[in-house]
């Protein structure tokens, strides 16, 4: 096991030195994937006139064919273009497959029953936990633990020394371009389109976790706030949400590759 994981170490310290080499040499952000938060048979949070997976579907391909029409040159993958559930290490796993450079999560939020006042915007980072921090991180992380498979997927995940190395890995290399661009992102919410800014935040998302590239998850407005959810299910609310966002990837992508 020593020997396994000092011959990893030494592919991170090698795949380090080929990222700044990477970086000199003139990197471009050419893979962006986008994933509509739940679908299918988890609908994730409800509103009085919509459900989550539906508006996040929304959002997610509005942005897509955004980035088509003024960014033609990136490669966009959506992790789902129809209501259908892709497991949670699925997501991660095509975007990781497809070596993208920027991976972004369109979710709604959702206050308990009883709250329909809350409203605004924030944006999530991946950030590292334990089983039991992740097992209360939010409620984007609902889905992943009724899932039955759940545990067996995470202990997988966490406890292998390998894996912790990967991970802490990933956090080391990704986590400042996280932040960065998930600032940029609720600044435009905040500045553009004038929406209360909760800020940006780092959690035990699990989908998070897996992906070996810049990610952030944005929760786009409350669905339990009826205004909010007017707006977040109007033709003008998405499209001041997409070009937020995809202000905000603009911004990022000039800074990265200057």
């Amino acid at each position: 096991m020593r020997k396994k994981i000092s011959h990893l170490f030494i592919l991170i310290s090698l795949f380090c030195l080929r990222s700044e080499v990477s970086q000199a040499q003139g990197y471009r952000i050419k893979t962006i994937v986008i994933d509509a938060g739940h679908g299918g048979v988890k609908p994730g949070a409800k509103g009085k006139i919509s459900l989550e997976k539906n508006v996040a579907l929304e959002v997610a391909l509005m942005l897509g064919k955004k980035f088509e029409e003024d960014m033609p040159n990136v490669r966009i993958i959506q992790i789902r273009k129809t209501d259908v559930d892709v497991d949670w290490y699925r997501r991660a796993e095509i975007a990781n497959d497809a070596k993208a450079d920027l991976f972004i999560s369109i979710h709604c939020n959702s206050m308990d029953k009883g709250n329909h006042t809350t409203r605004g915007t924030e944006t999530f980072v991946g950030a590292y936990r334990r089983i039991n921090e992740m097992d209360a991180a939010l409620k984007e992380n609902e889905d992943i633990i009724n899932d039955k498979n759940y545990k067996k997927r995470a202990e997988a995940i966490i406890i292998d020394p390998e894996e912790l190395i990967k991970l802490s890995l990933y956090k080391s290399l990704y986590r400042a371009k996280s932040l960065s661009l998930a600032k940029m992102v609720q600044k435009n919410y905040t500045e553009l389109n004038k929406r209360v800014n909760r800020g940006v935040k780092e959690q035990g998302l699990l989908v998070l976790q897996r992906t070996a590239m810049p990610s952030i998850l944005t929760e786009i407005g409350f669905i339990s706030n009826p205004e909010e959810e007017e707006y977040i299910n109007s033709a003008d609310g998405q499209q001041e949400i997409v070009d937020a966002i995809f202000k905000a990837i603009a911004q990022y992508k000039k800074e990265i590759e200057n």
